[in-house]
């Protein structure tokens, strides 16, 4: 089996289950039990001070909470990059990992950005490779940029075109197809 980890699973036409589709989900965790990841690109109207105060210090004011998949839409998860990758529970790719459930900011050292997520996405074992097979799922790297866009609604389209010319006329297909 090869494993998934740092990489993002962009959401493939054929995949019309709601929770999933059109996101861009970041593995964090893949292996012969399954998988761990965060959708990316579904930001929320409300902000983290409002949601999670105790991590507002952990991200720029004013900044949203994100849906991070359907799973234990009521936990909090940090995806941050990190001056120092060994302090983070689990390292996705380079500096890119998440917090630990119980942190102290303090103790994690320098973090450059964060983003904090309600819920996860999560696949049992075979699940993720069953939908891999079938086309569910487009893998592509993930670089940092991914994680903490700024236009997290384009990020669907933009790492499509970036796979090359294969997947540009994937890109511009509208969220409706029925609707063109």
């Amino acid at each position: 089996m090869l494993s998934l980890r740092g990489n993002l699973l962009i959401a493939g036409p054929s995949l019309v289950d709601p929770n999933f589709h059109r996101t861009v989900v970041l593995i964090g965790h893949h292996d012969e039990a399954g998988a761990v990841g965060v959708v990316l690109n579904r930001e929320s109207e409300v902000e983290v001070a409002e949601a999670v105060p105790p991590l507002a210090g952990l991200v720029e004011p004013g900044a949203r909470l994100f849906f991070g998949g359907p799973v234990e839409t009521q936990a909090a998860v940090v995806v941050a990059d990190f001056e120092h990758p060994e302090r983070a529970n689990v390292v996705a790719f380079e500096s890119v990992g998440f917090l630990p459930e119980e942190t102290d900011a303090d103790e994690l050292g320098g973090l450059r950005r964060a983003r904090v997520f309600a819920g996860y996405a999560g696949w049992g074992a075979g699940q993720l490779e069953a939908e891999m097979e079938e086309g569910s799922w487009i893998a592509e790297p993930a670089v940092a940029d991914d994680v903490f866009t700024e236009e997290p609604g384009e990020l669907w389209s933009g790492v499509l075109r970036r796979k090359g010319p294969r997947y540009r006329l994937l890109s511009t297909m509208p969220p409706d197809p029925e609707m063109n």
